[in-house]
Formats: structure tokens, sequence, C-alpha cells
């Protein structure tokens, strides 16, 4: 495999279409701009993005057009601040940035890698919560008895890869199944397509990455919708909702911690658990409990009894 640097990723469709769209959002009263006359686009005029970043309108349409290397810092923060982007759109914009740079500065390609056996200690160690680890694609590539348990209908679909690793985009997009497990799926599927376009910002030279948005795109109407609106989350924590086939309804909280276990390809450690005292972790328990039966049981005979 070539592990030469990447060259500056040509990602100008992608920060076109983020800024455009971004610039289409914005009415001149959230600008603090003159509210009259008549306009045959929704959202502010470019040269009115170019006044209020303090810039030339040329200057911000060939920005727009993807013209983003060696465009300085202070620049891009005054059209994030002009576009009233958030605090992860800033980061993804900053990341296209980057990636269009040449040199050094480039990503280099990554490679998938195993996940080092203390790491799934770790996991196996966390017997009430789900914990697993996954790459930006949203693949698992480890995790515990619970979290085969909790997402054993993801586990379970013919969305799995050759090596029975499941992946969150698939399960959503290509498992009609993911509408019934999912409690709110609509949004849980906008985050996912979000937590994807922020990824692919930061490494665009990802093939994998491209085969997969390809893949979803090309059989998913509603994943197509979704990658078009260019909406981009940094993975935060929150609140979810299963409707599980065993356990019933669950209401859990989860929380992502970036894992820094190889430097070729990007880890988060993923927990989901249940407050504390309510039916949600009363439910919890006992599919946590049905894990760790159904574990012993398939256990080899000589690890249940060492020494035998």
């Amino acid at each position: 495999m070539d592990h030469r640097p990447a060259g500056p990723a040509d990602n100008r469709s992608e920060i076109r279409d983020f800024l455009a769209r971004r610039r289409a959002q914005l009415t001149p009263e959230q600008v603090g701009l003159p509210t009259g006359g008549r306009r045959r686009v929704p959202g502010l005029r470019r040269e009115e993005v170019a006044v209020l970043a303090g810039v030339s309108t040329e200057w911000y349409t060939r920005l727009e057009k993807g013209h983003i290397s060696g465009v300085s810092e202070d620049v891009l923060e005054a059209v994030a601040r002009t576009l009233q982007l958030s605090a992860d759109e800033r980061t993804y914009l900053f990341d296209l940035a980057r990636a269009a740079q040449p040199g050094p500065a480039s990503r280099r390609r990554r490679k998938a890698v195993d996940v080092p056996p203390r790491v799934q200690w770790l996991l196996d160690s966390m017997t009430l919560s789900a914990a697993f680890v996954s790459n930006g694609r949203r693949d698992i590539v480890a995790g515990n008895a619970l979290t085969r348990a909790l997402f054993a209908p993801m586990f379970n679909s013919f969305t799995t890869d050759e090596r029975g690793r499941p992946n969150f985009a698939r399960y959503h997009f290509l498992d009609r199944g993911s509408h019934d497990f999912f409690d709110d799926w609509q949004s849980a599927a906008k985050t996912t397509v979000a937590v994807l376009r922020a990824e692919a910002g930061r490494y665009p030279n990802d093939k994998a990455m491209r085969e997969l948005v390809g893949e979803l795109s090309t059989v998913s109407t509603e994943f197509r919708t979704l990658w078009a609106a260019h909406d981009v989350r940094v993975h935060h924590g929150g609140v979810k909702r299963f409707q599980h086939p065993d356990a019933g309804p669950l209401e859990l909280t989860y929380q992502p911690l970036d894992l820094p276990i190889s430097p070729h390809e990007a880890h988060s450690l993923t927990i989901y658990t249940a407050e504390p005292g309510t039916p949600d972790e009363d439910r919890l328990k006992l599919l946590a409990s049905w894990a760790a039966t159904r574990s012993r049981e398939t256990e080899p005979a000589d690890e249940r009894h060492p020494g035998t």
C-alpha cells in the first residue's frame, strides 16, 4: 500500500456547495442589512458577504467557487463570522482549507488498524454500559457484550461487512428495519450523515469513505438528500431512544471520546448508559444480564473451566 503523503485534495465542489448553502440560509435582517428590494434568490448576495467579511467581491466569489488554497486563517475567520457558522461548521471550513493546501500539510491516506487488546479489555470491563470503538466512517471495530446485545438488530443485519462489523450509516439507509429500531429515525440518520460529512472534510483522501458515500448515494434517496444539505457535526453526546426487540423501549445517554490509538485512523470510544434509578436502567441491566449469559454460553469449555 502506498503511504506517501497525499496531494492536495480537489474539494472545490464541497467548498462551493457548503458556502453557497450557508449564504442562502442567512437573511439580511440576521446580519443587520436593509431588507428593501426584491431578491431573485434566497439569502445574502455574494457582494454583501464580501463587504461584511472585509474582502472584495471578486475575492469572495473566487473563494465560493472553491479556490481556498492559500487563504489566511484571519480571512477564513471573517467569512465564518459573517456566515454565522456554528463551531462545528467553522471546524469543517478550516478542515477543507487545510486539505486543499499543497505540500506536507496534506493528510495521509489512512489504513485500517486492529484495536489493541488493552482497549478490548477496557470495553469488556464496562459490564453495565454499552461501550464500543468506531472509526470515522461509523464502523464499529470493537465492542463489549452489551454493545452486541443493544445493537443486535444492526449486528444481525445484512449490512455488516465480511468481518461482521456493522456500520451505522449502512444500517440506517440500507436496512428498513432501522426505522423500527431507532425511535427518532430521522434525527439519528441526520446526525450520522452530518458526522460523516465532517469526517470527509478532515480526510478527503480516504478512499473507503468515498466508496461508502458513493454506495449510499447510489441506492438511497434519503441519504442523497441529507448529504446534499452539507450539515456537519463533530460528534457530541446526547440522548437516543430505541425500540429494542428484547428489552423494549430504551432511553440512553451517550458520550463519544477521541481515542488516539493510531496515527493513520481516527477512532472514538462511545459509551451508552441509562440514567440511574429509571426503568431504562432496569431494562438495560436485564439486557446486560442476558448478554453476559449468552457470552458465557459461547465461550469454549476450556476458557469457562481453566485447568480442566
